[in-house]
C-alpha cells in the first residue's frame, strides 16, 4: 500500500495525528516507567468515564465466564484495560525505537524452530491467524524481522494522516505489506497463489453477508470466511499464532500447530474460532473485550 501519496485530512484528523506524535516523541524521552504509568493512569480513567465500553466490557466478560463472580468481572475488567495500557507504550516504544524486539520474546529460539519445520512440511501459502489479542502489532513485527513477512489485513482507520503517515509505514517496516480488508480478497488470493504469507485477525465483526455464523465463547458471532475460503481453494496451511505477555515487555509467542479441519466454510471456520477462544481462556486479560464483538450486523 503507497502511503506516500498526499493525505487530506479535516482539522481533527490534523489534531488527532499531532496528538499521537506527540505520544511518540514524549514516549522517546521519558523513562519507560513513566510512559507505563501514564498509559495506565490514562485508559483506567477512559474506563471509569465511559459507562458504555465499562458497561460492554463487563457484559462480554460476564458472558464468556458465567462461573465468575461480580467483583472477579471487576477485577478482570480493569486488568483487561490494564493490559491494553501496556500495548499502547509498548507500540509507542516501537515507533521510537526503544523497544529490543528480539529480547522481548522469551521463547523465540524455540518458537523460530516450530515456524521454520512448519514451513518445511508446508512450502505452500500460509494464513497466519490471530485476535486482537496482547501486542499483535509486536506479533507481526516479530516474524516479518525473521523472515516471514507478510500480507496484513486490517481495518481501515477514522484517521486517514494516522493512517497513512504512521501506521502504514510502522506495519511495513519489515517488509510486510498492508491492504485494507474492504479491499483484501484479490490480494489475498494472488499472494496465497505465490506462497506468500497473510495475516488475519479473525475476531473482527463482519456483516452476515462476508462471514459465517458460528459459535465464539458461546454466543453466536459472524465471523469472516476469507480464511476458510482460500484454505479450500488454494489448499493453503492455516497457522494460528499467538503473542502472551509475560510482563512489561517480557512475551512467549505461542505457535499453534496447523488446523486442518475440512469440510463445508461454517466447520471449517469454527475450527478457527475455537483455536482462538483456547488462548483467550487461557489469558483472558489481554483480548480486547472492550470491542462489541457479539453485535450480529446484518
Amino acid at each position: 500500500m503507497n502511503s506516500d501519496k498526499p493525505v487530506n485530512g479535516t482539522v481533527a484528523d490534523w489534531l488527532g495525528y499531532l496528538t499521537v506524535k506527540s505520544f511518540i516523541f514524549f514516549s522517546a524521552l521519558l523513562p519507560k516507567s513513566f510512559v507505563y504509568y501514564f498509559f495506565r493512569i490514562l485508559t483506567l480513567t477512559f474506563y471509569y468515564l465511559s459507562k458504555r465500553r465499562r458497561d460492554i466490557t463487563k457484559d462480554n466478560l460476564q458472558q464468556a465466564f458465567p462461573s465468575k463472580s461480580e467483583q472477579e468481572i471487576d477485577t478482570l475488567s480493569i486488568e483487561v484495560f490494564t493490559e491494553l495500557s501496556k500495548t499502547i507504550a509498548e507500540i509507542l516504544f516501537m515507533l521510537s525505537d526503544r523497544f529490543d524486539i528480539d529480547k522481548a520474546i522469551m521463547n523465540q529460539e524455540l518458537a523460530l524452530e516450530k515456524l521454520s519445520s512448519i514451513k518445511k512440511a508446508h512450502p505452500q501459502g500460509w494464513i497466519i491467524m490471530t485476535a486482537h489479542f496482547s501486542n499483535w502489532e509486536l506479533a507481526a513485527h516479530l516474524l516479518a524481522k525473521h523472515g516471514y513477512p507478510m500480507l496484513a489485513v486490517g481495518r481501515e482507520g477514522d484517521n486517514p494522516l494516522i493512517d497513512q503517515k504512521i501506521t502504514i509505514p510502522f506495519r511495513e517496516k519489515y517488509g510486510s505489506r498492508s491492504v485494507y480488508k474492504k479491499n483484501a480478497a484479490i490480494s489475498i488470493f494472488k499472494t496465497l497463489k505465490r506462497g506468500d504469507i497473510v495475516g488475519v485477525l479473525i475476531d473482527q465483526k463482519v456483516q452476515e453477508s462476508e462471514g459465517v455464523k458460528v459459535k465464539f465463547f458461546g454466543r453466536d458471532v459472524y465471523t469472516t470466511s476469507i480464511v476458510a475460503t482460500m484454505k479450500d481453494k488454494l489448499d493453503i496451511v492455516v497457522v494460528p499464532i499467538f503473542l502472551a505477555r509475560v510482563e512489561n515487555g517480557k512475551y512467549n509467542l505461542i505457535v499453534g500447530d496447523p488446523i486442518e479441519e475440512r469440510g463445508d466454510k461454517t466447520k471449517m471456520t469454527q475450527a478457527y474460532n475455537n483455536a482462538m477462544e483456547k488462548i483467550i481462556e487461557k489469558y483472558p486479560s489481554q483480548w480486547f473485550w472492550m470491542h462489541n464483538r457479539w453485535k450480529m450486523n446484518r
